[in-house]
């Protein structure tokens, strides 16, 4: 079978295949409009076990009353106890007051206090 080839500049149309320049919108052997790779979001610098400072704020100020930001950090034990108290609102408290933490903190701390795999 023979592979069409493909160079730097190049990339395939994505309903027929065809070899097309990679700045293309338009495929011009099928007239299909090219799709652009969706964009990574941007959560700011990442701990070396991948977590990150602001996913754990904004799973505290979310979920934190069940313990969502606890179980994000590999505090499983923490995020069990949050659980089993989430009916008295006291982890949504703790969790408000964690989130502005969060917040606050800086990476390098968050690193350090977090940043373990």
């Amino acid at each position: 079978m023979n592979q069409p080839v493909k160079a730097v500049d190049e990339k395939f149309c994505s309903e027929c295949g065809a070899v097309i320049k990679a700045k293309a919108e338009i495929c011009p052997k099928c007239g299909v409009r090219q799709m652009n790779p969706p964009a990574a979001i941007n959560l700011g610098p990442v701990a070396s076990n991948g977590k990150s400072r602001i996913a754990a704020a904004l799973f505290a100020f979310f979920l934190g009353g069940f313990g969502g930001h606890k179980f994000y950090l590999g505090q499983v034990g923490l995020g069990i106890v949050y659980l089993l108290f989430c009916w008295t609102f006291i982890p949504a408290i703790i969790a408000f007051v964690e989130f502005i933490l969060f917040l606050t903190m800086s990476d390098e701390k968050f690193n350090q206090k977090y940043g373990q795999a």
